[in-house]
């Protein structure tokens, strides 16, 4: 079909020429809205080999934990589960005072988890969207510290504590990591985005004081990456061990420190070994459990941002 030209007429408008135009297929690699992307067979083998290699060292754990040394320790090694698992686990909680260490390490790590969500979220709400002289020098600063070895404090805190009278009790490891640089870093660069000058200016019009604002609307705000922090920080000073060896003794121990005695004798057993590595991993199995889905939408909440 021919299109003809219209006459142009002085004073018109100019009409427009229209035409069909093949539409264009969506793709499949930008979801719309509500649309995810459908993995293919290369990502749930991805997955598969990714989850069992995962699994694989809890599992060895339990395998080795349910026999004899000299089974674990042969050429051939046992690839499923035992009997000896409750002999094993009682025998470890026995000779390295498991029970005591397990509520030490919960005391510890529940402390230094509240204290730095609590330092760390304030402290990243004043880098974020407070205007005060310094701010920039205070936050390079903060991620500087990040770079000294965590080696070169050891001597100086340890005379600190002695001085203080805090030699081989709890104190000596809760009170140097109430807050860290790293919480104080990522809880900054998730308030820049997440949390708007609006909601901080609306607040003050209602007459709202800081307290109140960072109650209010703080920390609902950075709840999501307050529980991700939460976990993070747990975990580290669930396992934590180079300073809780140095600043505690073995009759107050944290479970690391308490593990680390089954492995001091001569001839350590391997199986008691790894019955004491499977009750330290439980405790963290049952938190993630607990507080999955709040961490995981914490994950998605940030990974969505912008």
């Amino acid at each position: 079909m021919t299109i003809t030209s219209p006459t142009k007429v002085p004073g018109s408008v100019r009409p427009v020429r229209t035409a069909h135009r093949a539409q264009k297929r969506p793709s499949r690699f930008k979801p719309g809205a509500g649309q995810q992307l459908k993995g293919g067979p290369f990502a749930y083998i991805a997955l598969a080999v990714v989850g069992i290699g995962s699994l694989l060292p809890l599992y060895w754990t339990l395998v080795a934990a349910s026999h004899t040394q000299d089974e674990v320790l042969a050429t051939t090694p046992p690839f499923l589960p035992g009997g000896r698992l409750f002999h094993n686990l009682e025998a470890a909680w026995e000779q390295a005072n498991l029970g005591k260490a397990i509520v030490n390490s919960f005391i510890v790590s529940g402390c230094i988890t509240v204290a730095t969500l609590f330092f760390c979220t304030l402290a990243g709400y004043a880098f974020a969207k407070m205007r005060f002289r310094g701010r920039g020098a205070l936050m390079t600063a903060v991620i500087a510290t990040l770079t000294i070895p965590p080696q070169l404090s050891v001597v100086p805190l340890f005379m600190m504590m002695a001085d203080l009278g805090w030699g081989g009790s709890l104190e000596s490891v809760i009170f140097p990591t109430l807050v860290s640089a790293f919480g104080v870093f990522f809880m900054r660069q998730y308030l820049i985005e997440a949390l708007p000058y609006e909601l901080i200016e609306a607040a003050k019009i209602d007459g709202a004081n800081n307290f109140r604002i960072v109650l209010s609307v703080v920390l609902p705000v950075a709840r999501p990456a307050m529980m991700v922090l939460g976990m993070l920080t747990f975990v580290q000073a669930w396992n934590d061990f180079f300073w809780p060896y140095l600043a505690l003794n073995q009759q107050n121990p944290t479970l690391q420190v308490a593990l680390g005695q089954l492995k001091a004798s001569y001839t350590p057993d391997e199986s008691i070994v790894m019955a004491g590595a499977l009750i330290s991993t439980l405790p963290l199995l049952v938190v993630f459990v607990i507080f999955g889905k709040q961490i995981v939408g914490g994950i998605m909440s940030g990974a969505v941002k912008g």
